[in-house]
């Protein structure tokens, strides 16, 4: 018997955004597993005559060509942590209750539903829905994109959907991760004078945490806070043995004003002395709000913008010289949690606030 693949469903872009969202949660769509929602929102912009559609793996690329003076990119990505229970969506009061709800598939159905009806709007737009942006940044579908087709995220200014609770929040912190090695000698725990035990001396490492204070740091008008803190640690070897290694591993959260090279200098300063390896690094994006399309778009949407203190692609393009600002639906505070929720109210505000930038210009 002949096996034919399953029809992708074809989204029904004139539905609300609210009701978008909730058929988009519904898709599961764990990191690697974007095949099916990719594939939905493919075939479903695959009748809008005014997008010009590019695929590259499970990212989507939409964009208008209407020889407009200014182009913008409106992006977000479709992938979800683990599901925990919290699938299919459900309606509680004013919220939607599960996956995905807030980080952040209402930003992607906001943009979906305008992408399907704003035929001439007031800048050309390039819309891109990407893949595997919750795990490591070496398989980021926008990372990859901005590798494979830099022409394709060519723009005046970005604007992210990730979850601001509907305002704007400019830039990012960076991250580093580091593994602190701490090495010691084997023993039999009966005689632990013979050997030197490496999970005691990790309270060094902790004693420095615990005492670290965050900077604040002033960028473009916007205060970032930093954040210090262990996140795991690894040690021992048997329930009669005197360990000889222990690691611990440190996050660092820094401000956009200091290089990816300044953040490892200042753990090297920090932790000097111990064994120290960077496994994962990505600079920070500046606030990007003195941008005049950002100064139009903050002026439409009203209220002030904030920092954003973790990191998200919005760097990717400050790396290309593109100003950008994370601007969609959710508390950021709800992202990845059980009972995760959107206010409809929030989704819809960011629907009208961008339809509103994007007809009037």
């Amino acid at each position: 018997m002949h096996v034919t693949d399953p029809i992708p469903p074809v989204l029904d872009l004139t539905a609300s955004s609210v009701e978008l969202t909730r058929v988009l949660c519904d898709i599961e769509s764990v990191s690697g597993g974007e095949v099916a929602i990719a594939d939905a929102i493919q075939a479903s912009l695959a009748g809008v005559a005014h997008l010009e559609l590019f695929r590259d793996g499970d990212a989507i690329v939409a964009r208008t060509n209407l020889g407009r003076e200014k182009r913008v990119v409106i992006a977000g990505h479709i992938d979800t942590v683990p599901i925990n229970a919290n699938l299919p969506v459900r309606l509680d009061g004013d919220f939607l209750v599960g996956r995905g709800t807030v980080d952040m598939k209402g930003g992607v159905a906001v943009a979906l539903k305008l992408a399907a009806e704003l035929v001439e709007p007031a800048f050309d737009v390039t819309w891109i829905w990407y893949d595997h942006e919750e795990v490591q940044s070496s398989l980021n579908g926008l990372g990859r994109l901005a590798a494979l087709r830099p022409d394709l995220l060519a723009a005046d200014f970005a604007i992210l959907g990730e979850p601001t609770s509907a305002a704007i929040e400019g830039g990012c912190n960076g991250t580093a991760r580091i593994d602190v090695t701490l090495h010691g000698v084997r023993a039999h725990s009966a005689r632990a004078w013979v050997g030197h035990n490496a999970i005691h001396d990790a309270a060094a490492v902790l004693a420095i945490l615990a005492a670290y204070v965050p900077a604040e740091i002033e960028v473009d008008g916007l205060v970032f806070r930093e954040g210090l803190n262990a996140v795991g640690i690894v040690g021992g070897v048997a329930g009669n043995v005197i360990p000889d290694r222990a690691v611990v591993t440190i996050n660092y959260r820094f401000a956009p004003s200091r290089t990816a090279d300044d953040a490892v200098a200042h753990l090297r300063e920090t932790f000097a002395g111990f064994d120290l390896t960077v496994t994962d690094l990505a600079a920070g994006a500046r606030p990007g709000l003195g941008a005049p399309l950002a100064q139009q778009f903050l002026a439409a949407v009203g209220g002030v913008a904030a920092p954003k203190y973790g990191w998200t692609d919005v760097a990717r393009f400050s790396a290309l010289g593109i100003p950008a600002v994370n601007y969609g639906p959710g508390d950021p505070l709800r992202a990845h949690a059980d009972d995760e929720r959107v206010d409809v109210a929030e989704i819809l505000a960011c629907e009208r606030g961008l339809r509103q930038w994007l007809t009037a210009g």
